[in-house]
């Protein structure tokens, strides 16, 4: 609840209060600097909030052995020694969360081709990215945050990966969070987002719900100027050349819409790149939203 973390000067997360639901895939979005990675690891307790905390079920994470053993996050940072061969880091994460999932496990392997007779070391940026990804979708956990979960590979590797991690989660139902900056990869997977800019979250709403929030009006620039003066658009932005504009909006649109203007929703990717061009041009931070969850065996993750 109220996390923060501070650096020096640099406030990375103010105050940020939300809840995971169990069982759920989200997509955690944000620009470079919005304090993504920053939350992801307080959760896993890799780093420590300056204040607020994280509970899982009603208890503290922090230094909570038996609370974080229902946590795993894979990152770009190698939690494994260098040397070790690439099948070890799968026994060691049977040892340390018990029940891997060893079939499917050697169905990864096998889909992608993975060597795992050699160390972690030896392998390719994209390679290690597999093998980081097989451990993390074969441990035995409720909660597996994703940073960055397609580094390196390219677009049949990646296209692969969302296929296994849409069969795993319909094979047992877990609550995935995936950071990425390729959001339209992601959009049909997903089921809530979250965006954060500035250490504040700007929202956290469905996926659907986000997919057709914003839309692109377009037209004579009086004419699309009149619309939104008399309509009360929410403008995040928007593009003149010569006599034609264009306004980037957001929220519902009135059921009568001119016929001389054309409209199209802008997508999960091109409102998240709007909206928060929108919030850095008003030089403030956005309000702070929450959201409530429900409660599964094993709890709910909070900050």
């Amino acid at each position: 609840m109220n996390l923060t973390k501070r650096y020096k000067r640099k406030t990375a997360l103010d105050a940020i209060t939300l809840t995971l639901h169990p069982e759920t895939i989200y997509a955690l979005l944000g620009n470079n600097g919005a304090g993504k990675s920053t939350l992801l690891n307080i959760i896993n307790n890799r780093i420590f909030a300056s204040e607020g905390t994280v509970n899982l079920n009603g208890q503290p994470l922090m230094n909570n052995s038996a609370a974080l053993r229902h946590l795993y996050m894979m990152s770009e940072d190698n939690m494994f020694p260098a040397n070790m061969k690439v099948r070890e880091i799968f026994t060691l994460s049977d040892a340390a969360y018990g029940d891997f999932d060893w079939d499917l496990a050697n169905q990864l392997i096998e889909d992608f081709e993975l060597p795992v007779t050699i160390s972690f070391k030896k392998l390719s940026t994209g390679y290690r990215t597999i093998a980081k990804l097989v451990a993390a979708l074969c441990v035995n956990v409720d909660y597996i945050f994703l940073d960055e979960p397609v580094l390196g590979l390219d677009a049949n590797h990646r296209d692969m990966f969302y296929q296994r991690l849409m069969e795993t989660y319909t094979a047992r139902p877990r609550c995935f969070v995936i950071s990425t900056h390729l959001i339209e990869e992601i959009t049909s997977l997903v089921e809530q987002v979250i965006l954060i800019e500035k250490g504040h979250i700007l929202t956290q709403t469905d996926a659907e719900t986000l997919t057709h929030a914003g839309h692109a009006i377009s037209g004579e620039r009086g004419t699309v100027d009149a619309f939104a003066a008399s309509n009360h658009l929410e403008i995040l932005g928007e593009r003149t050349l010569s006599g034609h504009k264009t306004l980037y909006v957001s929220g519902p649109l009135p059921r009568t819409i001119p016929e001389s203007l054309r409209v199209e929703a802008l997508g999960m990717q091109d409102y998240f790149i709007h909206l928060t061009q929108h919030h850095s041009a008003l030089g403030r931070p956005p309000a702070t939203s929450a959201a409530t969850a429900t409660s599964s065996t094993h709890g709910k993750v909070t900050r």
